[in-house]
């Protein structure tokens, strides 16, 4: 019983040290930040107690309002914090490489497979849709580097679904912030133990070195582990 509960402080101080670094990271980016959170979730509470007040229901109204203002202080800290981990990776190379780094699920993602001196990527992603192939840099040059990937990929992959994802700013790619939710409206074609199967496979190809930007990174909104060999 003392080890469960030892587990269990020890989960809670993780969670707490996550979220002072998640803090402390985003406040760096956005030194607005704690007025954002606090003055309207002090108002929404203020707001509810008074109208508890006048309806003769203090302490309902006033748990209620509790409640609304946490919520509101999860959800704009979230969103916030969100959009300062994706800016402090946007436009170094390696950054799809950081994201799809945080994919949950059977996901498993090898950076930099095909690069060139540019510095444009293609990282491959095995999941359940199958293999995907995700370039980053101009499209001009990312094009045919993906293209080059995929005729590799083929001789090993045989008839598993291959999808090719640009990510970037331009009519034809996927924006950085939405690379997640992109991969995950994908089909489901394969089964876990094939994910892994495959993967095993296609590693013997092997890939490029290739550091991807450090530091907290968006994890499907609320920062889950991800998959990364």
């Amino acid at each position: 019983m003392l080890a469960g509960m030892a587990r269990d402080d020890s989960k809670s101080g993780g969670r707490l040290e996550q979220i002072k670094l998640v803090y402390s990271f985003t406040r760096e980016r956005d030194p607005q930040i704690l007025l954002w959170i606090a003055l309207p979730a002090i108002a929404i509470f203020a707001v509810l107690l008074a109208l508890g007040f006048v309806f003769g229901h203090p302490i309902y109204l006033g748990v209620i309002g509790f409640i609304a203002a946490l919520l509101w202080m999860t959800s704009i800290f979230g969103r916030r914090s969100m959009s300062a981990q994706y800016a402090s990776v946007e436009g170094q190379p390696g950054a799809a490489a950081a994201v799809l780094s945080s994919l949950r699920g059977t996901w498993k993602v090898q950076p930099a497979v095909a690069l060139n001196r540019n510095q444009d990527l293609v990282h491959r992603a095995v999941g359940r849709p199958g293999i995907v192939l995700v370039g980053e840099g101009a499209p001009s040059r990312v094009g045919p580097l993906i293209a080059q990937e995929r005729k590799r990929v083929t001789r090993i992959a045989g008839d598993i679904p291959i999808y090719e994802v640009q990510v970037g700013a331009e009519e034809g790619q996927v924006d950085l912030r939405k690379l997640q939710a992109h991969l995950g409206k994908l089909p489901r074609n394969l089964k876990p133990r094939e994910v892994d199967a495959v993967d095993n496979r296609l590693r013997a190809l092997g890939g490029a070195a290739m550091p991807v930007p450090k530091g907290p990174l968006p994890r499907g909104g609320r920062i889950p582990r991800g998959k990364m060999r």
